[in-house]
């Protein structure tokens, strides 16, 4: 297959073994996601990301999770303790707008550390309701419980990040929220109907439609398709996501190895592909894994490389910035939920 491949990939280790190395040049993926088995300190994670873009021969997209709170790759005491959204959230009921402006603050912060190291893709912001009674696996990184300040907090994370040159995926589009198990472990159904999902989970969405990448969600809505999770469902995606939703950007799936998912790798990518999504995802490291994903991956041409091209240039702007300013602005905001 010639040409840039539809999908990003994890690696095992802190550095690029031979076998990575020849695998990655073969395959020309689109990108690269790290977590913190990749992670050992600055000048370390700094020469990764080179040797990656190096590897494949260009200004490679290198994406991470990096929301703050439980999911963060980069920890202390090297880098910041960002909070979680749910910090966000309850200021948000006290005083909107400094909600609005610690959470922009916050997210420029994070673009600044990650541009630091040659990351220029976080995997956020979470648009997921916070839903009573569902799993936990959304919880505290959820912006609230009702579609307005997920609206308002997950803009202002989006202007955060792009003002410092790092581009945003909001998460998990049309909505996690409501599934009651965790599609790491298991494919969960939503049965709720249509009508109410609209007005609910895929609000926020809806208000971040211009979002330069989104994610899927590897969850069943059973009333719009009982067949197939939202990520291998083209009636979710066409019809939802790209039609109701209104997103046009680069639609990734979440990751492939999720045991939300069945068949093999290969088959993975093929029904993501087929029901419309733009870019597999595969972040385990494992290299029998991603030979078989990279059979079911795709080249970039048309519409799909049209969206990837768009996204990549989300990384493009960097604005002049303090850090220790925008610090202690951001933590005089967190003062009245803070404790």
């Amino acid at each position: 297959m010639s040409g840039v491949s539809s999908a990003i990939y994890g690696l095992a280790g802190l550095t690029l073994d031979p076998e990575e190395k020849a695998f990655f040049r073969d395959a020309d993926p689109w990108g690269f996601i790290l977590f913190a088995r990749n992670v050992e300190g600055v000048r370390q994670l700094s020469r990764l990301t080179l040797e990656l873009r190096d590897c494949v021969g260009r200004d490679v997209p290198i994406l991470i999770d990096q929301e703050g709170g439980r999911v963060a790759r980069l920890k202390p005491p090297t880098w910041r303790a960002a909070p979680a959204a749910q910090r966000f959230a309850d200021l948000y009921l006290k005083d909107e707008e400094a909600a609005i402006e610690a959470t922009r603050l916050n997210h420029r912060l994070l673009a600044h550390e990650l541009r630091a190291v040659g990351i220029d893709v976080d995997c956020a912001p979470v648009a997921d309701l916070r839903i009573k009674g569902a799993d936990a696996i959304i919880g505290d990184r959820a912006f609230g419980t009702t579609p307005a300040p997920i609206a308002h907090l997950g803009r202002a994370a989006m202007e955060g990040l792009m003002a410092g040159g790092v581009a945003p995926i909001v998460k998990h589009i049309p909505g996690h929220g409501r599934a009651k198990a965790d599609s790491h472990l298991e494919l969960p159904v939503v049965p709720e109907e249509h009508g109410l999902l609209s007005e609910t989970d895929f609000a926020p969405f809806k208000a971040l439609n211009d979002a330069p990448m989104a994610m899927t969600a590897h969850i069943v809505y059973a009333d719009i398709d009982d067949s197939a999770p939202a990520t291998q469902s083209r009636d979710v995606v066409e019809k939802v996501i790209r039609g109701e939703i209104g997103f046009d950007g680069l639609l990734m799936t979440d990751d492939l190895s999720m045991k939300a998912l069945e068949g093999t790798f290969r088959e993975r990518g093929e029904r993501s592909l087929k029901a419309g999504c733009d870019m597999l995802l595969h972040c385990n490291g494992d290299m029998s894994e991603m030979k078989a994903v990279a059979e079911g991956a795709a080249r970039l041409d048309g519409k799909r490389l049209e969206r990837a091209d768009g996204a990549a240039a989300a990384r493009g702007t960097i604005e002049e910035f303090d850090p220790q300013d925008a610090e202690s602005r951001l933590n005089a905001l967190l003062e009245p939920v803070t404790g």
